[in-house]
C-alpha cells in the first residue's frame, strides 16, 4: 500500500476521486496516477466486437485463468432529451461513443464500456423491445421492497485506471475536448440528460481501504486481501456463464444481451461480529468446505472453481445441520455444468454505506429471476431438523435497495434503436 504526504493510502484516494466525480476528482486523480500509461483505441470500428459486452477476451485473467474485473466502475443513468429518437441524435450518439472507442483500449487497462435501454425507453417509444425477455423490474423476495430504477438508458464505464472513468466521464458530460490525446467529437449530453451516477471498486485490498462507512464494523475490519467486502472472492471462471450462453440468438438484437442491476446494502456488521471463520464459510460456500477446510483465505487456493460438487443436498444440511450455504443452493441453476448468469457485480460505498452493484448479464430476464428463486430457496428456509430456522446463505446480510433491467443491444445498435431494432 502506498500513501501520499497526508497519509491517504493510495487505494482509496483513487476509489474516493471516482466516488466523488468532476473536474476536480479527476485532477488530483491523475496527480496520483501520473506514472500510468494507458494504451489508445481504434480508427476502425471492425476491429472491435460486434457485441458490447465482450469483455472477457480482453480483460486480465489470474494465474488459474479466471477473469478478473476492472477494478473502478462508474454508473450513469440517462434521460433521452428528445421525444423521439432522430438520425441526427443517432449520429451524434455514435460520435461521442467512438470518441471512447479512439481514446482507449478496449480491455481492462483501457476503457470497457456499455450502453443499455430500459423497458421505460422502449415504451415511451410504443413497445417492447422484438423477441427479447425485458420485463419491468420488480421486488424478486418478500423480504424486499427496493425501488425500480427507470431511467431511459444507463452507461458502465470499468477500467483498472480511476482516471480513465472519470475522465471518460467528464468527456460524456462535455467538460473535457480531448480524451488521451484524442479529440471529442461530440458528447452524451447533446442527447442525454444525466440522472444518476453510481459508482464502485472490485479488486484486492480496494474493501479494506473503503470501510469507513456505514455497516462495517470497527472491531473486524475487512481483511487486507479481500476483492470484495464479504471477504471471499466470487469471480471463479467455472461459476459464471460464458458470454456466449448470455448472448440473444436471434431476432433484430441478436448479438445483445439483458442486463439487471441491483444496488445491495451489505450488513457487514452482522456478518463478521456474529459468525467466526469457519461460519461464514459454510454460508458463502457449504458446510462441508467449513468441515473440510477448504477455503483458504479468500478463496484463492480453490482455482478455477468453488468446488460446490463436494457439498451436500442443501436441503439434507438445511435439515440436518440447519445451515445451507449460498453458492450450494446455486447449484441447482446450471447447464451444461455452468451458471446461467454472468456476474459483472463490484462493491460501492454510495448511499454511505457498504454495498454491493449486482450486476448480471443474462440471455432473458426469466434467467435471473430463476437464479435469483434459487438464492431465495424459500421451500427450505424454515425446514430444520435440529429445531430452528435454518441459515439461508447469505440472504440475511442483503437489503436490497433498487433494481433495474436493460437492455445491451449489439455495438451496431446501440444508439437510441427502436423497438423494432431497425432504424438504430
Amino acid at each position: 500500500m502506498h500513501s501520499d504526504e497526508c497519509g491517504i493510502p493510495r487505494r482509496a484516494f483513487l476509489k474516493s476521486a471516482v466516488a466523488i466525480g468532476g473536474a476536480s476528482a479527476l485532477a488530483a486523480c491523475v496527480d496520483r496516477e501520473s506514472e500510468v500509461s494507458v494504451p489508445t483505441g481504434t480508427d476502425d470500428p471492425a476491429s472491435l466486437p460486434a457485441r458490447q459486452h465482450a469483455w472477457n477476451d480482453y480483460a486480465a485473467r489470474d494465474d488459474a485463468g479466471n477473469v478478473l474485473p476492472p477494478r473502478h466502475h462508474v454508473l450513469l443513468h440517462l434521460d433521452y432529451d428528445g421525444s423521439e429518437p432522430t438520425a441526427d441524435d443517432r449520429r451524434t450518439l455514435e460520435d461521442a461513443l467512438r470518441s471512447l472507442e479512439r481514446a482507449y483500449e478496449w480491455s481492462n487497462e483501457g476503457l470497457l464500456f456499455t450502453l443499455g435501454y430500459s423497458p421505460a425507453y422502449f415504451e415511451s417509444l410504443g413497445g417492447s423491445p422484438a423477441d427479447v425477455d425485458l420485463p419491468e423490474p420488480r421486488a424478486l423476495s418478500e423480504l424486499e421492497d427496493p425501488e425500480f430504477d427507470t431511467p431511459d438508458a444507463i452507461l458502465h464505464f470499468a477500467s483498472d485506471h480511476a482516471q480513465v472513468v472519470l475522465a471518460a466521464e467528464e468527456g460524456m458530460r462535455g467538460n473535457r475536448e480531448a480524451l488521451n490525446d484524442g479529440p471529442v467529437d461530440a458528447t452524451l449530453t447533446d442527447a442525454f440528460s444525466v440522472a444518476d451516477r453510481r459508482t464502485g471498486f472490485v479488486g484486492e485490498g480496494l474493501p479494506a481501504d473503503n470501510q469507513d462507512t456505514g455497516g462495517v464494523p470497527d472491531s473486524k475490519p475487512v481483511d487486507e486481501d479481500a476483492p470484495l467486502y464479504m471477504g471471499f472472492k466470487s469471480d471463479f471462471e467455472k461459476s459464471q456463464a460464458t458470454e456466449d450462453r448470455v448472448t440473444i440468438q436471434s431476432g433484430p438484437f441478436a448479438g445483445g444481451t439483458t442486463q439487471h442491476v441491483s444496488h445491495i446494502d451489505l450488513n457487514l456488521q452482522q456478518w463478521y461480529e456474529q459468525d467466526g471463520r469457519e461460519e461464514r464459510v459454510a454460508k458463502m460456500f457449504c458446510p462441508a468446505h467449513a468441515d473440510s477446510g477448504a477455503v483458504e483465505g479468500t478463496g484463492e487456493n480453490l482455482g478455477d472453481s468453488p468446488q460446490l460438487d463436494d457439498c451436500a443436498d442443501p436441503l439434507e444440511d438445511a435439515q440436518q445441520r440447519g445451515v445451507v450455504g449460498h453458492g450450494q443452493k446455486l447449484q441447482s441453476v446450471r447447464e451444461d455444468g455452468r451458471p446461467i448468469i454472468l456476474r459483472r457485480d463490484f462493491d460501492s460505498t454510495d448511499f454511505d454505506h457498504a454495498g454491493t452493484h449486482f450486476l448480471a448479464l443474462q440471455r432473458e430476464l426469466s434467467d435471473f429471476v430463476t437464479t435469483r428463486d434459487a438464492m431465495n430457496a424459500t421451500d427450505i428456509t424454515d425446514q430444520s431438523a435440529v429445531g430452528r430456522r435454518t441459515n439461508n446463505g447469505i440472504r440475511q446480510y442483503l437489503s436490497v435497495t433498487h433494481r433495474g433491467n436493460y437492455l445491451l443491444p449489439p455495438r451496431g445498435k446501440r444508439t437510441l434503436p427502436t423497438p423494432e431494432g431497425g432504424d438504430a
